[in-house]
């Protein structure tokens, strides 16, 4: 966050819609590719050079294209990109911008959808997020990922094999797949998120460690991602329901009603593992705090059980030259049994007092 927030800086001054791009590059390459399909045809291509894409802006066109871009961060080719759709300067620096909330805008002959692809991290099991910009045409949509992270692998096999209705239907159907496949992938990331939940709450019973306390933070931190990526996907899914952009066909709003109630579902659970972390904290602070109690306990009894003692033993132990008791045969043995007895009598007191 802090890296967006330095690089995002560095725009102060500029213009609204200067193409700068914002985050980590990811890949060195831009790859484009061309997926064009009716019921009946069907054809996959990588283009070499951005000029490629613009004939399928053409709405005369019987068929439907999907072009795919696995880098935004070069600002020459979207910048072209963007001349040839007719797409607004400002989109196009949203769609470089990688710090964006989820969103839907509407231009009436396109309309801009941006939101969040969420994975695991192998390496030190984060949630990373990336973006995904969605650019939903009249015949056509254009996908912008940060890098080849093939997501939509299963939907570029039902588009090769004619499998589904996809091939039947429009752009905006097309749209809904690819909205689908990220939204589905979020119940994976919520799952593999509840089992790291259900292994450090028997963690956190049995034995927590500052490794637990690592464990609960970090979990938090990807709740917290997770908060930001999902809860306003619900307002650009809830849009797109509710017809706001024209390119939604009534028929189609159905699909996106199921894609709305996913995300429902997945804001509610994403809420109980919000308030099962946050307990989790209470209850590791609350058992080392008990823990810390129970070794405190252990030393006041012991000072308390040896505070008599020691005063007897200081008492005797100053050899006044008077002292009758140094003088008996059996005093020795007769203040070593006072002393056990002592000891004797205060740990049976504890122990009837159960402390």
């Amino acid at each position: 966050m802090a890296k967006l927030i330095k690089k995002r800086s560095e725009k102060a001054g500029l213009l609204p819609d200067a193409l700068i791009h914002i985050g980590e590059r990811k890949t060195e390459k831009v790859k484009i590719t061309i997926t064009e399909y009716d019921e009946m045809h069907f054809h996959e291509q990588e283009a070499k050079a951005i000029e490629e894409c613009f004939p399928f802006k053409d709405k005369g066109r019987p068929t439907i294209a999907w072009i795919n871009i696995d880098g935004i961060h070069r600002s020459d080719i979207l910048g072209r990109l963007g001349e040839g759709f007719g797409l607004h300067p400002l989109t196009v620096e949203d769609i470089m911008n990688i710090d964006q909330r989820p969103k839907i805008e509407d231009f009436k002959e396109y309309s801009y959808i941006a939101l969040k692809m969420l994975q695991f991290s192998g390496k030190d099991g984060e949630v990373i997020s990336e973006q995904v910009s969605l650019v939903l045409g009249s015949n056509f949509v254009i996908s912008f990922q940060e890098r080849e992270v093939d997501i939509f692998h299963v939907i570029r096999e039902r588009i090769r094999t004619n499998k589904g209705r996809i091939r039947k239907m429009g752009a905006d159907y097309l749209a809904y797949c690819l909205l689908d496949a990220i939204v589905d992938n979020y119940f994976i990331i919520m799952e593999t998120l509840g089992e790291k939940i259900e292994s450090l709450e028997d963690e956190l019973v049995s034995n927590p460690t500052p490794v637990t306390l690592h464990a609960i933070y970090k979990l938090k931190m990807n709740t917290i991602l997770l908060r930001r990526s999902v809860w306003p996907l619900r307002e650009v899914i809830g849009g797109l329901e509710r017809g706001e952009s024209s390119l939604i066909r009534e028929s189609t709003r159905i699909y996106y009603k199921d894609i709305h109630d996913h995300t429902l579902h997945i804001i509610d659970t994403l809420e109980t593992f919000r308030e099962m972390v946050a307990g989790m904290l209470e209850i590791y602070l609350s058992s080392i705090s008990n823990r810390l109690n129970a070794v405190i306990k252990v030393l006041t009894m012991l000072a308390t059980i040896f505070m008599p003692l020691t005063f007897i033993a200081g008492i005797y132990g100053m050899n006044f030259k008077y002292m009758p008791e140094l003088e008996w045969r059996w005093g020795y043995p007769i203040i070593l049994f006072i002393m056990a007895a002592v000891g004797i009598i205060m740990v049976y007191y504890f122990k009837k007092k159960r402390w």
